[in-house]
């Protein structure tokens, strides 16, 4: 039987440290905003040059997967695929709790790298994920949520690559439906999986 494992996903808080990308943009990001850079300062400073561009992009993407909820997984188990000396491979399954929603967890299997890329946190892992979320208990939230909302995001790769779900409220048939997907920095993948939880009757949805 496995252990459950706790791994912190993503880290919340404040974001407070200088972006420097070429001589033309120098430009703080605080809480996920350019401060002192207006969007039309920075079109003209990227303008004709790819590289900046690329590198604002990869920036930006670095700085928004900082910011996104802090949340927890809990590995509940898993399966090897392809055997590595340095590391076998896996498809695991990982819980979930919606911090926002008290008694709502999602549960996402996904494919792991092994391999020595695996064991050091530099490979990349391959798109495919499922989620099947379910009500494990009394449904409370902890205050008004959003139509739509970023609510997990786990690394696939070193910055490059995230995994993220997203909670949708569906006020008409007063359900929560969760949706998977992964992105890039540049381009993302229109693979993707979705579950829904329908609230218990007398439950209403509190929308901001």
């Amino acid at each position: 039987m496995l252990a459950p494992q706790s791994q912190t996903v993503t880290s919340g808080g404040a974001l407070n440290r200088l972006i420097r990308i070429g001589p033309m943009i120098r430009s703080p990001l605080y809480d996920g905003g350019l401060r002192h850079a207006s969007r039309a300062q920075l079109r003209r400073s990227i303008s004709g040059d790819p590289m900046k561009s690329t590198l604002l992009r990869i920036a930006l993407a670095a700085a928004a997967a900082l910011l996104l909820p802090s949340a927890h997984s809990e590995e509940v188990g898993s399966v090897n695929t392809n055997f590595h000396i340095t590391g076998s491979d896996r498809v695991v399954v990982e819980a979930y709790d919606d911090p926002s929603v008290q008694g709502v967890t999602c549960y996402v299997s996904r494919a792991r790298t092994g391999g020595v890329k695996g064991t050091l946190g530099i490979a990349e892992d391959p798109t495919e994920a499922s989620i099947a979320c379910r009500q494990v208990g009394t449904i409370h939230f902890t205050g008004p949520i959003k139509q739509q909302a970023d609510v997990f995001s786990v690394s696939m790769s070193f910055i490059f690559k995230s995994l993220h779900v997203v909670r949708v409220v569906d006020a008409k048939r007063n359900s929560l439906v969760y949706l998977t997907y992964s992105d890039r920095v540049v381009s993302g993948s229109a693979k993707n999986s979705v579950s829904a939880v329908p609230m218990p009757a007398g439950t209403t949805i509190p929308l901001k």
